[in-house]
This record gives C-alpha cells, sequence and structure tokens, in this order.
C-alpha cells in the first residue's frame, strides 16, 4: 500500500475514534434524558410536539408495543412517500421535459419502501425521475424518520440489557422525537451550511442548458440537493439526487465534502458502541465492539486497496508507450472519478458497504473481482462494521451472542452476556435473527438465476460476475444498504417486487428479534458473573466475536462467493 494511502485511511480513522466518545456520551445523554447544552432550545418544541400528538412521555412500552409502533410508523411512512411518488407530476416543480423516467406502481412502490427502511436502493436516475418537491418532502422527509426510528430501535435494545426485571424498554415516540431533534436535525443543518459553502447546491431552479466547446448542447440539473445529502449520509440512508450518487460534483464537490461524507455515516454508528457501554455501565464492553468492527474495516480496507491498486494483472502486457516498452501500472481507475482517485473511492466503498448507507462515490461494478468482493462481503456480514443507526449496535452484539452460545455448549456452561443468560426463549430470538439475512439473499437469488424474467436483468454481463451482480443486489437490499453492481438492470416487476421483500426482511425480520431479545433480558435479574464465566470485555472475547462472524458469514455464502468473485479472479 502507498504511504499516500496509509496516511489518508489512518487520518480518517484517527478522527473517527476521536469522535466516538464525544458523540457517544452525547447520544447517551439525550435518551436517558439528562440535560444537554441543546436543552434550552429544544425542550419547548418537544413538549409541543407531545402536546399536539397526545403522546404520554413518561408512559413507556414493552418490546411488543415498542415493535408495532416502529412497524406503524415505518408503513405510515411508506404509503406516505408512495402517494407523494404516484402524484408527483401534478405537485410543484415537477418539470416533464426532464423527468421523463416513468414512476410506475412497481418502482413507486419499491421506492418507497427503500427509503422508509433506509435501504435508499435507488432503481432509477434521480435527476430524470424525481421532481424537487419529492426529494425534499418526500425522499428526504423519510431520511429524517426511518434514521431516526432505527436509532430508537437501537436505544430501546440497549435498555433491554442494561434494566434487569423491568418490562418496559422505552417509549418509541419518545425516542424518535429526541432522536430527531438533539441528534440528526442539529448535525444536518450544520453539515448542508458546510455543504453549500463548498459549492453544493440548494435551490429549485430550473435545469440549465450549457453549450459545450464541440457545439453540443449539455443540460446540467439543479436542485436542493444539499438538503438531501447531509441526512442521507447521517440517517445511514445512502441514495442520492443524482444517478451517479456522490461521484457527482454537485453532490461531492471536494475532498473535504467527500471526508465529510465519509464521516456522517460511519460517526454515529461507531459512536453508539460507546452509548451502549455507558448505558450498561461498563465502557470497555463498548469499547471492545468497536475495536472488533475496526479490526474487520482495515482488513477490508487492506484487500480492497491491494486490489485496485495493483489493476487487472493482464493490463500491462498488453499497454505500451510510444517508446515500444510497457505503460507503468497505475492501478484500477476504472469507473472512479479522478479527483478523488483509488484511495478515497477505496475509502468510500469500504465505509458505505460496512454500514447502511449506499453512497458510494465510484462504480464498484468496474472493480476488480477481489475489490469488488469486498464491499459484498462487508454486506454479507450484515451491519456489524458500524452499521447503520442503532442496527448496527444489536448486530454486532447478536454475533456477539452466538459467539457465547457457541462457546458455552463447548464448555459445558449456561452462555450469559452482561449478566443475562441466554435461554431457550432468547436462542430462538436469536436463530430467527442470524438465518434472516441469508435465507432471504440466497432464496430471492436462487429465484433469480431460475427464471427468464430475473436473468433478463443481466444486460452487462454475464457468467460469474453476472452473479455476483445478482448477489450484490440482494445482499444490499436485505442489510439496508441500496448500493449496487451497476451493471444489472433492476427497473423490472421481477426486481423491483423481489428487493422489496429482501428490504423488508432486512428492516423488520431483524428489529422485530432484537426487540423481542430486549425484552427478554430486560424481564431477567441480573446474575453475578463468577469466576467461570467468559468475560466480555477483554482481548480474547473479541477474537471469539470476530471468529464467529467470519465463520457465520463464511457457512452461510462461501459457496455463492467462490462461484462469483472467486471464480471471476481465478479465471481472469
Amino acid at each position: 500500500m502507498k504511504l499516500q494511502a496509509w496516511v489518508q485511511y489512518g487520518f480518517f480513522l484517527l478522527l473517527l475514534t476521536l469522535a466516538v466518545k464525544p458523540f457517544g456520551g452525547f447520544m447517551c445523554r439525550v435518551f436517558q434524558g439528562e440535560r444537554t447544552f441543546l436543552d434550552p432550545v429544544l425542550k419547548p418544541i418537544e413538549k409541543l410536539l407531545y402536546r399536539i400528538t397526545g403522546v404520554d412521555q413518561g408512559k413507556e412500552m414493552d418490546w411488543k408495543n415498542y415493535a408495532i409502533s416502529f412497524v406503524f410508523f415505518s408503513l405510515c411512512g411508506t404509503l406516505f412517500l408512495y402517494v407523494i411518488l404516484r402524484i408527483q407530476q401534478w405537485l410543484p416543480w415537477f418539470y416533464p421535459a426532464y423527468q421523463t423516467t416513468p414512476l410506475t406502481p412497481d418502482l413507486a412502490m419499491n421506492t418507497a419502501i427503500s427509503f422508509s427502511t433506509t435501504t435508499t436502493w435507488q432503481a432509477y436516475g434521480g435527476e430524470t425521475t424525481m421532481s424537487y418537491f419529492s426529494q425534499m418532502v418526500g425522499l428526504t422527509a423519510q431520511n429524517f424518520l426511518a434514521g431516526a426510528s432505527g436509532l430508537a430501535v437501537g436505544i430501546a435494545f440497549v435498555r433491554g440489557l442494561a434494566r434487569h426485571q423491568r418490562e418496559k424498554v422505552g417509549n418509541f415516540w419518545v425516542d424518535v422525537v429526541r432522536a430527531m431533534l438533539w441528534v440528526l436535525l442539529p448535525l444536518a443543518l450544520v453539515g448542508a451550511l458546510v455543504l453549500v459553502w463548498q459549492g453544493v447546491p440548494m435551490n429549485v431552479h430550473p435545469y440549465s442548458h450549457a453549450r459545450t466547446l464541440e457545439g453540443a448542447t449539455q443540460i446540467i440539473a439543479q436542485g436542493p440537493v444539499a438538503a438531501l445529502e447531509t441526512i442521507k449520509n447521517l440517517g445511514t440512508n445512502g441514495g442520492g439526487f443524482f444517478n451517479v450518487n456522490g461521484a457527482h460534483p454537485y453532490e461531492n464537490p471536494t475532498p473535504l465534502t467527500n471526508l465529510i461524507a465519509m464521516l456522517a455515516i460511519a460517526v454515529l454508528p461507531a459512536a453508539f458502541t460507546n452509548t451502549f457501554g455507558r448505558m450498561v455501565e461498563n465502557p470497555r464492553q463498548g469499547w471492545t465492539l468497536y475495536a472488533v468492527m475496526t479490526l474487520l474495516f482495515v482488513a477490508g480496507l487492506v484487500i480492497c486497496d491491494r486490489a485496485e491498486q495493483n489493476g487487472n494483472r493482464h493490463l500491462p502486457q498488453l499497454a505500451y508507450t510510444n517508446a515500444g516498452s510497457p505503460a507503468p501500472a497505475s492501478g484500477n481507475m476504472e469507473g472512479k472519478e479522478v479527483r478523488f482517485g483509488i484511495t478515497q473511492s477505496v475509502l468510500a466503498a469500504a465505509v458505505t458497504s460496512n454500514g447502511a448507507t449506499g453512497s458510494f462515490n465510484s462504480m464498484h461494478d468496474s472493480y476488480t473481482a477481489v475489490g469488488g468482493a469486498v464491499p459484498l462481503v462487508n454486506m454479507l456480514l450484515g451491519e456489524i462494521i458500524y452499521g447503520g443507526l442503532g442496527t448496527g449496535l444489536y448486530s454486532i452484539v447478536v454475533v456477539a451472542l452466538l459467539g457465547l452460545m457457541l462457546a458455552g455448549l463447548m464448555v459445558g456452561r449456561t452462555p450469559e452476556y452482561l449478566g443475562k443468560t441466554i435461554g431457550p426463549s432468547e436462542t430462538k430470538m436469536l436463530m430467527l435473527y442470524v438465518l434472516a439475512g441469508p435465507v432471504v439473499i440466497l432464496l430471492c437469488a436462487a429465484l433469480t438465476v431460475a427464471t427468464r424474467m430475473g436473468l433478463a436483468g443481466l444486460t452487462t454481463n454475464t457468467g460469474p460476475h453476472g452473479l455476483t451482480e445478482i448477489i450484490v443486489a440482494f445482499a444490499s437490499s436485505a442489510a439496508n444498504n441500496g448500493q449496487s453492481f451497476a451493471g444489472l438492470s433492476v427497473n423490472t416487476p421481477f426486481y423491483n417486487f423481489t428487493t422489496a421483500v429482501a428490504m423488508m426482511v432486512g428492516r423488520f425480520g431483524l428489529a422485530i428479534p432484537a426487540l423481542a431479545l430486549a425484552g427478554l433480558f430486560a424481564a431477567q435479574k441480573r446474575r453475578y458473573t463468577g469466576e467461570g464465566a467468559i468475560r466480555t470485555d477483554t482481548v480474547t472475547f473479541g477474537a471469539l466475536l470476530l471468529g464467529t462472524a467470519l465463520v457465520a458469514c463464511g457457512l452461510s455464502f462461501l459457496p455463492v462467493l467462490t462461484l462469483g468473485p472467486v471464480l471471476e479472479h481465478l479465471a481472469h
């Protein structure tokens, strides 16, 4: 790896690590109802919202009511967005000359589910499909609401582990309001202003027409871009105002905006480990989880960087200079912006694929077989490397519970975590969580390769790379990530329905078992951890957690990875 790449990667990780404690402590104070510096401004707004909606701030919910509220809230958001998309041609700021991609019922349905589950999978080109009204009132609003509800579920999960002999895990509506007012809105406002300063548009002007040097006419899309950009990253949503997402100079014009975007994606999920440690009254627990996340992150970063810096090993044999000597290797720059180069493109690929934010700045479909396999494996691991808002924390804790259960079976001891027993009921919820992702990804992929409707999407590539494109589509949907290998044509009824199913399983099929685990753990009495118990804040436990994550992913997906990126690498 080049020294320049090491410096950039190291600087990013340093900034991220320095942000973990202050952001984690702030979120802990927010959700435990402690005083913060924003209270004088936001407390009156919070009370007004409760008065208008009739929410009783002091009334908490058990896990079932919490889950029902979460699903109902998401369903309302989905229906609201679907209606906006279906009638956008009659709403303000719709330009029929430019919004030429029809929003069919299946595409509108897919998009509505996508944004209400924080997936923001886009089977359309933003500037040719969405009006300014749809972007601002529909998509941006769901970025806030879906991100806040995901953070709320994560907080409820942590409460379940922190409490004992309690039936309640919090009030969903209070948690959503506090996530919105104290966490997402302030950061999004500041971030949007920084983006405007850096040159990101924030207007409702009609598209501009420019004359190129060759004499052709170029249409340049405008719009309220800055409003969407910050919250799509902070809310771990992804998506983009433009079709090429973060590669577009209006979304991501400078190296500074690229760095800000990457930090916005990772900082809140990473800091949530510190929030977790504080709420369970053992900060070492949070730092252990963060260390495992970061180790996996660095491993993927190094592998992807090496693959892209080396490029295609066959190309130097074919490229010659005018003097007849082989051209120097410059790595794989296909699909990457020159202003970012390989290093910042690889960093973005690693950051976006580790969370639930598919906000890419390069085309991952153009990566080498090994380089493209890294984002895919990151998504198949199931949001355990930083992950989404709330979802990343309970995803890695579930893997920890799985590792403890297996270790307990090997030593003949009842597994425990934070003084809570992992009994039969907890194990059932654990298995539902662990199996949901692999089942929906593999079944949808199998249906795709076995049907004409599925194979019709392979308009650019076939063979191992085509299979990789299909697996990426469903892995991204199930991980609520949203990025894609764009060589797969997915704006068809088949893909719009199958990816929507994967998104819903990835959102609700994981959140509901996580909330059930929270309720089961909260009801338990905290036990004294004896000498024979496995300590969960040590390097040994970190190794157990790391090994469990890799083995679980390998057992589920190694065969399909072998037929996809591994075979592509060996064949080329």
